[in-house]
């Protein structure tokens, strides 16, 4: 199992790239990166498809502390960022 994790880039973004990350373990490592975020950091997320119930499980975890903002919304190409308030 490889994690497309990267190091913040210099606008202070972190890339996630979940299609790297079994099925199973992508949602665990998700909240584990977003619980790893400092206030103002964000996670640039990246997936196959739309992660509609991942979002609800978020909002309902995090509540308003997480806002995911679509940066690409197209098939196959998803990329979403999570900044951490």
């Amino acid at each position: 199992m490889s994690c497309s994790c990267s190091q913040p880039s210099e606008d202070g973004i972190h890339v996630f790239d979940a299609r790297g990350i079994a099925k199973r373990f992508r949602h665990a490592a998700i909240f584990g990166a977003l619980d790893a975020l400092d206030p103002g950091e964000t996670m640039r997320f990246a997936n196959d498809h739309d992660p509609l119930p991942l979002l609800m499980q978020i909002e309902q975890h995090f509540g308003g502390r997480v806002r995911a903002t679509y940066r690409q919304r197209a098939p196959g190409a998803v990329v979403i960022d999570f900044l951490v308030s």
